[in-house]
């Protein structure tokens, strides 16, 4: 029996609970997604004290979870409206014409659990997703759109190219979850 995406949502907030605060039932948009995953990272190099500071830098990522009975193009596009509509301008640039002052890197990460794994052509469009746009000649960083899919049915796991360290975690779920039906069989 393929696990349920309730289930897998749950193993995998799990895990990011602890370097994300996590929100459920997450409105952006015109939409709800069932949980909204927040980083922010700083880091500092500065001589002697710190008023003397060197440079210094913020990196993010916001990372959206979907649930869904199979993926359509309309769902990539919608994401892609998503990022560009809601994502980069009220996340990252939080309403300014730039992110703040030291902002590095923004990543915008989408995480799809479907329960039906979609033909080859929609994995192949999940592949090539890109979203790239940097801010006054990347002086004040840039953000990157990741997109993830996990397939219940198949147990597999598809991604984009900017995503692709996520697919480890997502197929390590598969796996976690298979182990413990075993023992629970045994």
């Amino acid at each position: 029996m393929a696990l349920s995406s309730d289930d897998y949502l749950n193993e995998l907030l799990g895990r990011y609970q602890a370097n994300f605060d996590i929100t459920k039932d997450f409105s952006l948009g015109d939409r709800i997604y069932p949980a909204y995953a927040w980083f922010f990272s700083f880091g500092e190099k500065y001589v002697l004290k710190k008023e003397a500071q060197l440079w210094a830098i913020r990196a993010y990522e916001h990372v959206l979870f979907i649930k869904t009975d199979s993926v359509s193009k309309e769902l990539l596009q919608e994401i892609r409206q998503t990022i560009e509509d809601h994502v980069e301008p009220e996340l990252v640039r939080r309403g300014e014409k730039y992110p703040e002052k030291d902002h590095m890197c923004t990543y915008m990460t989408f995480v799809i659990i479907s329960d039906r794994t979609p033909d080859k052509e929609l994995q192949r469009e999940i592949k090539r997703f890109k979203y790239d746009k940097g801010y006054l000649f990347n002086f004040r960083g840039h953000s990157e759109g990741k997109l993830a899919l996990a397939c219940l049915d198949s147990e597999t796991v598809v991604t984009n190219y900017s995503g692709k360290e996520l697919k480890e975690l997502l197929t390590d779920i598969f796996k976690t979850q298979r182990g413990t039906k075993e023992e629970k069989v045994s």
